[in-house]
């Protein structure tokens, strides 16, 4: 198959499998994956609400109605790749351990709401908040966490297909999961990858992160889903991993020169190939990490989406 159209919906990326992509891939707007075999599918993660989730049901029924979607794999766990769980009630939900028990420890969705409707903060955190989440409707959901856990590898048949979850958290999170179709050619990597925009380090180290960059690209898959952004192939995933190595070094020297995260990330030096990715001030959140990493005692949660909302506002 030839490059896959970065447009909204389920486009088939090799034999029975599909991405269900959601542009413009930025906060919230992730992507998911479909794996068909007669009358059963493998679906890989869900969307950031209910509604958004329904449509991507309704996608699904138009496009394979012969099928219905037995397992769902969650990826990781951050709500806008499983706060829709809930709508597939007859499918078993399958995630790594770490990413179960990380959904509880979640900023959860009436706390989101809380910092980004219209009663939110009247400050540059308020209004970053009510810009990137204030359109998505967090009312009505019921965190589901995956029932059915594992740790390492575990394979998963869908029908007369066998489809390879590899858990390389923590990274992204602390539970991410690789979900590879080997007879496809096809690997849907979750936050793994970010296409076009710089990503977020929630957990790391960095060293887990591009040691998973690594083994996509081993995986020899054509077809590279990412959570957010276009379908891409090896050389998007090494442009990525390079991306990981260059910040990592810059975090090091930051460190320990003693200069504070949030500056730390206004300082990063990019080569020119990553001049067009979006969301830069996301470094600031992705360096806290690094600092924590390194040593540094643990910020917290607002104070960092405080620096990063200061940081947009300074471009």
């Amino acid at each position: 198959m030839g490059a896959v159209p970065y447009t909204r919906g389920l486009h088939e990326v090799g034999d029975g499998t599909y991405a269900y992509l959601s542009p413009p891939g930025t906060w919230g707007w992730s992507n998911c994956g479909l794996v068909v075999s007669g009358d059963r599918a493998l679906l890989v993660d869900t969307q950031f609400d209910l509604p958004m989730t329904a449509t991507l049901r309704a996608a699904i029924a138009a496009a394979v109605p012969q099928a219905r979607v037995t397992t769902v794999v969650t990826t990781h766990a951050n709500g806008d790749h499983c706060w829709g769980n809930q709508l597939f009630p007859d499918a078993e939900i399958i995630g790594s351990a770490a990413a179960a028990h990380g959904m509880a420890d979640e900023v959860q969705p009436a706390q989101l709401a809380a910092l980004s409707g219209p009663g939110s903060p009247d400050s540059p955190l308020g209004d970053y908040m009510r810009r990137h989440f204030g359109h998505f409707d967090f009312s009505g959901i019921t965190v589901t966490p995956p029932a059915r856990t594992f740790s390492g590898r575990l394979e998963v048949p869908v029908g007369d297909r066998t489809v390879e979850l590899w858990e390389v958290g923590p990274a992204h999170t602390g539970g991410d999961v690789l979900v590879s179709v080997p007879d496809a050619g096809v690997l849907f990597a979750g936050d793994i990858l970010f296409i076009g925009d710089h990503p977020i380090m929630w957990t790391g180290p960095v060293r887990n992160w591009i040691a998973a960059c690594d083994r996509i690209i081993e995986s020899g898959a054509r077809h590279i889903v990412a959570g957010h952004g276009p379908v891409t192939d090896a050389a998007g995933v090494r442009l990525f991993r390079d991306y990981l190595v260059l910040v990592a070094e810059q975090a090091a020297t930051a460190y320990a020169a003693g200069l504070p995260y949030w500056e730390a990330a206004a300082t990063v030096k990019l080569p020119d190939v990553y001049a067009g990715w979006g969301r830069r001030e996301r470094l600031v959140i992705t360096m806290a990490t690094a600092y924590r990493n390194l040593g540094a005692a643990p910020a917290e949660l607002l104070e960092i989406l405080a620096h990063t909302a200061d940081a947009e506002a300074a471009k």
